[in-house]
């Protein structure tokens, strides 16, 4: 036995709870000051942004199904990084709010369109995230985007040269060494793609409604996307917003939520500074093993306290479901519905 006394992690979990955050939310801030030092500080945090290039938007396919028009189309984010998309408009005379769904970890975005290609994906869809044909069912346009490192993105090396066999470990990896991160990058994506809806001024889509939805990493783009992009309007992440003492930094997740020096300056629920005073719906799941539902309420207590500040405490909403890591389309649509009045 080693004569010096060390639990493992014991200082790293001392750090997480005591640690002094220097952009922690406070009532004693001016909160328009504070905002902005927050927002300046993450967008360093999310590492450099890409050089911005022609989207060379590509119509791949367009076809009617019973109740929506679906288009196809592939864009491009960056140089050499192509998201294949798909925009589904319900029939009727519009404008429609535009919701963008984003999936999790799973193996693409077909999960979000009902179609099942792999194993397992029954079951992910019947779990409620089919999320793109709940939105056109609520009445509002989807757009859809393939995630970095899942579906039609994911690594295409050979197994043999893998040790995530069909996870995002290495791209998240490499994100770092080119000083990005994977979270800055699925941003930029989303924002990208929201550049892409001009391109479709022929379809009744109302393009100062948008909003961004998605259950655990898609909750975790949605909450990102959310403080980077005022044009997202309104934000229902799913399964994501916890606070990291409990969560990220007590219990294991996918390398790609990590962000160097994160809580140095803050803990996730102050970056709700940066949504507020935007409608959000956070939804949870009262038996989430991996956010837990004990740190989702503690972060609520603070962004309860930052939408307050912001003057519009009624722009908020927490709805839980009697289960686990999943969406909850029958709590979370209508208390969408309500905050917005879309």
């Amino acid at each position: 036995m080693s004569k010096y006394f060390f639990a493992p992690e014991q200082n790293q979990q001392e750090l997480l709870d005591k640690g002094n955050r220097s952009l922690a939310f406070s009532t004693q801030h001016d909160f328009t000051e504070w905002q902005g030092r927050v927002r300046t500080t993450l967008q360093k945090l999310l590492g450099g942004q890409p050089e911005r290039v022609d989207p060379e938007i590509r119509i791949e396919w367009e076809n009617k199904e019973s109740t929506y028009r679906e288009i196809r189309y592939v864009f491009r984010a960056e140089k050499s990084a192509d998201v294949p998309a798909h925009l589904l408009i319900p029939h009727g005379p519009g404008p429609f709010a535009v919701i963008v769904c984003l999936q999790g970890h799973s193996t693409g975005m077909h999960i979000s369109l009902g179609r099942p290609k792999h194993a397992g994906d029954e079951k992910s869809i019947a779990g409620g995230r089919d999320f793109a044909l709940q939105a056109v069912e609520q009445g509002y346009a989807a757009l859809v985007i393939e995630n970095r490192a899942f579906g039609e993105r994911a690594d295409q090396r050979p197994d043999s040269a893998r040790s995530d066999k069909g996870g995002c470990h290495h791209a998240s990896m490499v994100s770092l060494l080119l000083g990005r991160t994977m979270i800055g990058e699925r941003v930029w994506d989303v924002s990208r793609a929201l550049d892409t809806l001009e391109h479709f001024d022929e379809y009744p889509l109302d393009r100062g409604r948008i909003a961004c939805m998605g259950n655990s990493g898609g909750g975790t783009v949605t909450y990102f996307a959310a403080c980077m992009d005022q044009r997202i309007q309104a934000a229902m992440p799913s399964c994501y917003v916890c606070s990291y003492r409990y969560s990220l930094g007590r219990i294991d997740h996918c390398q790609c939520n990590y962000i160097p020096h994160f809580m140095e300056y803050f803990d996730l629920q102050d970056l709700a500074g940066l949504i507020a005073p935007r409608p959000m719906v956070l939804v949870a799941g009262a038996e989430d093993p991996i956010f837990p539902i004990a740190g989702v309420r503690f972060a609520y207590g603070t962004i309860e306290q930052i939408y307050e500040a912001a003057g519009a405490p009624e722009h908020l909403d927490l709805v839980v479901g009697e289960g686990g890591h999943r969406f909850y389309p029958d709590i979370g649509w209508p208390a969408f519905r309500k905050m917005t009045g879309w």
